[in-house]
């Protein structure tokens, strides 16, 4: 199994260092892709190398996705690459995890018509206008979708994403 993490400068920290540490302990290799070579910054500090760009993504090489939050979706959700690289999993039925801020690429992507997601607070009426289900909770999952709130609910998103490179 290969996994992709698609972010940018201002990711939210946790949401970003957490899943690529739980993947890569499982043995699952994972690269990291943005719209810049180099090295990435959070919002708090934590730095990571990007292993690729998002232009350069195959996604037949990948088989999870993962859109951590921050200010870094913002950027994203404007990048045509990022928005099909998005569709593409989608529409393939590969896993996609999103957290806090990251459904806005799934919002950007028109990917959420008529599923259950969950999201930050902030963007939830944004969520429904683009014809998902919000539901408040710690985690949702529809399907190949995984959606969580915030790092507060860190615990949950992580433990469904466990679940699901687990199988």
């Amino acid at each position: 199994m290969q996994a992709l993490i698609i972010t940018a400068d201002d990711f939210e920290d946790s949401e970003l260092q957490f899943p690529l540490d739980l993947l890569r302990n499982e043995g699952i290799s994972t690269d990291v892709a943005s719209l810049q070579r180099g090295k990435i910054r959070g919002k708090h500090g934590y730095v990571v190398e990007v292993d690729l760009l998002v232009d350069d993504v195959d996604v037949t090489t990948y088989d999870f996705l993962i859109l951590p939050g921050g200010k870094a979706p913002a950027r994203l959700r404007k990048d045509l690459m990022v928005l099909e690289v998005v569709r593409t999993f989608v529409e393939a039925g590969k896993p996609v995890a999103a957290i806090c801020h990251g459904p806005q690429i799934l919002i950007s992507a028109g990917v959420l018509r008529g599923r259950t997601a969950t999201c930050y607070q902030s963007i939830a009426e944004e969520m429904k206008r683009a014809g998902a289900h919000y539901v408040d909770k710690e985690v949702v999952v529809d399907d190949n979708l995984i959606t969580s709130r915030n790092p507060a609910d860190l615990q949950a998103f992580m433990r469904a994403i466990k679940q699901r490179v687990s199988k």
